[in-house]
């Protein structure tokens, strides 16, 4: 899945980013502008509910708003991660079993940011890194429609960072693989793993592993993503972290 779609927010009376990278996100989109007034504006649209359905793809957000009687087409794009920068971003995740845990379960760990960062990847925009586009005729950058969409898709950030990962350039589905990939080793140096996941009810008793505890998946699977696809990851991942341990090779 390339892209993903959001139903339009309702009208509310105040909501603001409450994560830290929900919060660093507007906080981009306050750097960047040249009239405060006008994000201010734009919270105003935002509040509303004015703003349509949202998509998000790579490099790119888009909704149409509506203002009085009219509907504008309004976009704002981002830079996209190259490929030589996705594979050290996913290379700083591997190393960590508890960031893999920590994205599964909604969070971006700071830490993990800020090691991507000295690998020479920014995740989180920064000053003139969200450029917008509208047909409306305000000649601000951005206008009130982009500043709306822009702070509602900080809210959505604020419930998936899969959100940002996926405006970045990569999908869900893609970003899992190649996690997998980097964590299982090379092909038969791991332990198969065998899931079994019922539609509903209790679980049944999963096979014991040799020298391994099961993992239960204590979160529900980010959407798109199948629950055994996940379980069989965390588990992996937790393999590899004992493994670790056992080694005495493990970094705090």
């Amino acid at each position: 899945m390339t892209a993903r779609g959001f139903a339009a927010f309702p009208k509310v009376t105040r909501r603001v980013a409450g994560t830290w990278w929900g919060k660093a996100w507007v906080k981009a989109l306050s750097d960047t502008a040249l009239d405060t007034g006008l994000i201010r504006l734009g919270r105003r649209y935002a509040h509303a509910g004015v703003v349509g359905p949202i998509t998000v793809s790579p490099g790119r957000l888009h909704a149409q708003v509506h203002d009085d009687d009219t509907v504008y087409s309004t976009t704002v794009s981002i830079p996209v991660l190259s490929e030589v920068q996705w594979g050290r971003f996913l290379d700083r995740v591997a190393e960590h079993a508890g960031h893999i845990a920590a994205l599964l379960d909604n969070d971006m760990p700071r830490d993990l940011v800020l090691a991507a960062e000295e690998s020479g990847v920014d995740l989180l925009p920064g000053i003139g890194d969200l450029e917008p586009d509208c047909d409306c005729d305000g000649w601000e950058l951005p206008c009130r429609h982009a500043a709306a969409l822009a702070l509602q898709v900080g809210w959505l950030l604020d419930a998936d960072p899969f959100v940002l990962l996926l405006l970045k350039g990569k999908p869900e589905q893609e970003l899992l693989d190649a996690l997998r990939q980097r964590v299982a080793g090379p092909v038969g140096t791991r332990t198969p793993v065998v899931v079994s996941v019922e539609p509903a009810g209790q679980l049944p008793p999963r096979p014991a592993l040799p020298t391994t505890t099961p993992v239960v998946l204590a979160v529900e699977p980010p959407p798109g993503s199948e629950a055994a696809d996940i379980m069989a990851l965390m588990e992996i991942a937790a393999t590899r972290a004992r493994a670790l341990l056992r080694s005495g090779t493990l970094e705090e």
